[in-house]
């Protein structure tokens, strides 16, 4: 399943638009490793906010997860649009030719279904949309751990003390992704089942009243109740009302969780944020030591 110099990686739009000038770091970031890249047909396809109409986004999908040569299938960026295509979609060759599906935010729809459906592992990680010409040192973590994840490599992750986490050891599958669209998938064919997994949440530009909604949902719903593990990633850009929310997104988050005695760790690398590191959802992990353990 993993890509070796010489393997093929193709970059698609299954949500908003973008910009082709926007895409050709990213090409000539993955031909340095020793990858060839190839574009969707639709790829630069634009439709009011969306990269194309949907028929023409899952041509592009559908292509590439058929092709036996594709290796990688990445998207560009997330916004809007994954639910949009994914019910269009035979992904029973993605599975059978065991090839990755890459990207974060919105392509969480991508992640939840492969795994829940397939049983295939997927990555998690930055997108072409963020990779520029000249990356900061946080960026340049972000792109490295993606070929990491892609050709490989055992990945470990530190994780910086928090006077909110509740610190100790644990192992499960690591499945999750952005809340917010971990939530719209509730009771749908892409809804993810958590029990004994470690889970990994972040977001973006969201009201405080409205984390508090989709915790209260995950509990509810059970999400949170047989955990392994809970790994809070980015929080990032958090908005309120004029009559303060009172609380955090991660102390939200804490009190809904309060009653569980699993560990949770806030504060984790990855998301809506730099660095943006890369991990492998659908595959074990292990939480040793204030460190995430993801071995090939």
């Amino acid at each position: 399943m993993y890509l070796k110099k010489g393997d093929t990686v193709a970059i698609v739009s299954p949500a908003r638009a973008i910009d082709s000038e926007k895409i050709q770091p990213a090409i000539r970031f993955f031909e340095k490793h020793g990858l060839q890249v190839v574009l969707g047909k639709h790829i630069h396809n634009v439709d009011h906010q969306m990269a194309g109409t949907d028929a023409e986004k899952a041509e592009d999908i559908q292509a590439f997860i058929n092709d036996p040569n594709i290796r990688a299938i990445v998207s560009t960026r997330g916004g809007y649009g994954c639910v949009r295509v994914i019910d269009q979609l035979d992904l029973t060759p993605l599975a059978e030719q065991k090839k990755w599906f890459v990207g974060y935010s919105d392509v969480t729809v991508f992640h939840s279904h492969i795994h829940q459906n397939h049983g295939t592992p997927t990555i998690h990680s930055t997108m072409p949309v963020n990779i520029s010409n000249d990356p900061s040192l946080e960026e340049q973590e972000s792109n490295t751990t993606l070929i990491a994840a892609l050709m490989g490599a055992d990945l470990r992750y530190a994780i910086a003390s928090n006077p909110l986490s509740k610190e100790g050891d644990a192992s499960g599958i690591l499945v999750g992704g952005n809340l917010s669209i971990l939530y719209s998938m509730c009771g749908s064919a892409s809804d993810i089942d958590t029990r004994g997994k470690i889970l990994f949440i972040e977001d973006l530009d969201e009201y405080l009243y409205h984390i508090d909604r989709m915790m209260m949902n995950m509990k509810r719903t059970g999400k949170l109740e047989h955990l392994a593990a809970l790994v809070v990633g980015g929080m990032s850009d958090m908005n309120d009302n004029a009559i303060p929310h009172g609380k955090t997104a991660e102390e939200i988050i804490l009190e809904h969780t309060a009653r569980f005695d699993y560990p949770i760790y806030f504060g984790f690398q990855a998301g809506h944020q730099k660095p943006n590191v890369a991990m492998r959802f659908g595959m074990k992990a292990v939480l040793k030591d204030n460190q995430l353990f993801l071995r090939a």
